[in-house]
């Protein structure tokens, strides 16, 4: 039996929804139905409008995110951007999203549907609707599928993302958000989301790791419901799965042996953690939970090494340089311009013969050098120092780039000609959102041939004194107190120049817990509320800024989980127990050890725990985390 186009985009169903949906390829159509789905793509096609949501360089040379919306109507098109903020600042409030999120470019496609909704949403006798991709829930809605599988039609989703020029299938993801409420989505070369299930918004990151990073599925088991046998085969080739004991790791310097030990960005600690690849013994991963395992955790320190490499191979970390295809004459100035991770700067090094000229600059003037006569090899190094790389071939490989020039000092080579240079700003930090405290922002400026035009920064009308690179400034370093303050770079002695708002308020986040039985408050410790059975929390957050904001807990220090409201309910708050909660065959809201599948642990804890909560608002500030206590009595 053929399967229908609709389905193609399934290849796999988001691992992260515990369905996996193996399609065949899309069958060729008689003609008169090839030439009527011809006709059907050209007409979503010429009713779209590509709407830039992030630009911060060049398609063809940035990692792009192209959003797609179906069963939104022309009224709702505001809706669909609020679900696009969304899904993005949960992205965002990811590392190394968060760090990098200066390399993405984001563009919504935006096609006004006929009708509201989508396919079989919530049951398969739901009605169909008119949208201009197609998509549903129940595999397209299929009796023998499931309610959680969200698809769509994969030639009219890729004929709309081709609609962002410089874009192809080896710089983007495309992500298909449907009108719907439901949970659901699918993975594979595509995802496809519910646009406003809170929960939803976790399968973009996810399924981002499977397709930009390669990462494998961290579930021990196929299908809910069904835990895994035993893995027996040879050595996964994924970097986050292995056969080896933690020992034999480091013994053999092999797979995540750099990490061992280290507390987990996830939760717990990074070691053999046994369960994976959808099997529940014989192959272990780094950590009790991650994001490639359990909706709301981060990745943890394995996964993002592999997600940062990643991302940095989609680009090129030197954006421009002087010309270098012929000698120059040792009259000039040699420069570089890089790319400007939001979480740190790039390092830029120089060398002259393989010596040390200059460090953390991007220009090098070779009238001070006084040059000897002859040819000489001048080096420019771009490194990315980040601390979320251990290994050094990824640093060499994925992290560093050179640019060499040979130099002509003394004869040999005409002078170099003083071309008009006007002073003015190429490339900057966006100025029409606020940045957060910690953020690098920058600004690069046009290159004369023998001088360099100097970058000034101010701070609410105070200068900013930036040693070395000064086309990057890294806020975090200013501590800068709580408010809004006024950012403003200036290329000196013109009337160039940029302003923007710093925002070094973190949005601030409440709780409402249920009714509890005692309520203890003890002078300079966070209050205690005692219970005596399973209770809610609802977390709240409000922002001086426009912007959705997240709210994260933790329990008893265990990893920070994004909060969601409840599987099934996004306006419902989040519900605690002793043993957990199951839902669809997946465990949510266990106090004490962490329990994600009806097949782990389920031993009740009682006792008193500490939760703790905190935001991250849209412009990446993380607020100082605050706790109460909980004491769940035994009956």
């Amino acid at each position: 039996m053929r399967i229908p186009d609709k389905f193609a985009s399934a290849a796999t169903a988001a691992a992260l929804l515990g369905v996996c949906v193996t399609v065949a390829p899309s069958a060729t159509a008689e003609p008169a139905r090839a030439s009527a789905a011809e006709a059907s793509v050209a007409e979503v096609t010429d009713a779209a409008t590509v709407v830039p949501v992030q630009t911060t360089g060049p398609a063809d040379r940035r990692f792009n995110l192209v959003v797609l919306g179906d069963g939104y109507t022309a009224d709702q098109l505001p809706e669909f951007r609020a679900d696009i903020e969304k899904h993005l600042n949960v992205l965002w409030s990811q590392e190394p999203f968060a760090s990098y999120r200066s390399y993405i470019n984001v563009w919504a496609v935006e096609t006004p549907s006929a009708e509201s909704g989508v396919d079989c949403d919530p049951s398969l006798t739901s009605p169909h609707r008119d949208t201009p991709l197609d998509m549903g829930f129940w595999g397209g809605c299929n009796a023998d599928s499931v309610q959680r599988l969200l698809t769509v039609d994969s030639r009219k989703a890729a004929a709309l993302a081709d609609l962002v020029s410089g874009t192809e299938s080896a710089n983007r993801q495309i992500v298909a958000l449907g009108n719907s409420d439901t949970y659901g989505g699918a993975g594979g070369t595509y995802a496809t989301a519910s646009g406003g299930n809170a929960l939803s918004t976790l399968i973009t990151p996810h399924e981002i790791g499977h397709s930009l990073g390669k990462l494998q599925d961290e579930y021990d088991y196929y299908a809910r419901g069904e835990p895994g046998g035993t893995y027996t085969g040879d050595e996964p080739a994924s970097r986050h799965h292995t056969l080896l004991t933690e020992d034999e790791m480091r013994a053999e310097r092999k797979k995540w042996w750099r990490w061992l030990g280290e507390e987990s960005l996830s939760g717990g600690t990074i070691g053999g953690h046994e369960g994976g690849l959808y099997q529940t013994k014989g192959v272990w991963r780094p950590s009790e939970h991650s994001m490639m395992k359990s909706l709301g955790y981060s990745f943890d320190q394995v996964e993002r090494e592999v997600m940062t490499q990643a991302i940095t191979d989609k680009v090129d970390l030197v954006e421009a340089h002087a010309p270098n295809a012929a000698p120059v004459r040792d009259d000039r100035t040699l420069w570089v311009d890089t790319l400007h991770p939001v979480g740190g700067e790039l390092s830029t090094n120089w060398t002259v013969d393989g010596k040390q000229a200059a460090k953390s600059v991007r220009t090098l003037d070779l009238r001070r050098l006084d040059l000897s006569p002859g040819k000489h090899t001048v080096t420019a190094t771009v490194t990315d120092p980040t601390s979320f790389v251990r290994d050094p071939a990824i640093r060499e490989t994925s992290l560093t780039r050179r640019v060499t020039w040979t130099v002509q000092a003394g004869k040999g080579a005409p002078p170099t000609r003083r071309t008009p240079v006007s002073p003015e700003f190429t490339g900057h930090t966006a100025t029409d959102t606020p940045v957060g405290a910690e953020s690098v922002v920058y600004a690069d400026t046009t290159h004369p041939t023998k001088r360099t035009y100097r970058v000034q920064w101010k701070l609410d009308g105070r200068t900013v004194h930036n040693r070395g690179n000064d086309r990057d400034l890294d806020l975090g370093a200013l501590k800068l107190r709580p408010g809004t303050h006024t950012l403003t770079a200036r290329i000196p002695g013109t009337k160039q120049s940029l302003k923007w708002a710093v925002d070094a308020t973190a949005a601030k986040a409440t709780y409402d817990l249920s009714e509890p039985l005692h309520t203890v408050h003890r002078p300079g410790r966070p209050a205690e509320y005692v219970y005596d059975g399973p209770f809610t929390m609802k977390l709240t957050s409000a922002d001086d800024q426009d912007g959705h904001v997240i709210s994260q807990f933790r329990v008893n220090g265990d990893g920070w989980y994004t909060y969601y409201g409840w599987p099934t309910d996004a306006d419902a708050p989040f519900r605690f127990t002793p043993g957990g909660t199951v839902i669809d065959d997946l465990v949510y809201g266990k106090l004490g050890s962490f329990r994600g599948v009806p097949w782990d642990d389920a031993t009740p804890e009682y006792g008193t725990h500490t939760v703790e909560y905190r935001t991250i608002d849209a412009a990446g500030n993380i607020s100082t985390p605050r706790s109460f206590r909980v004491t769940l009595l035994e009956k």
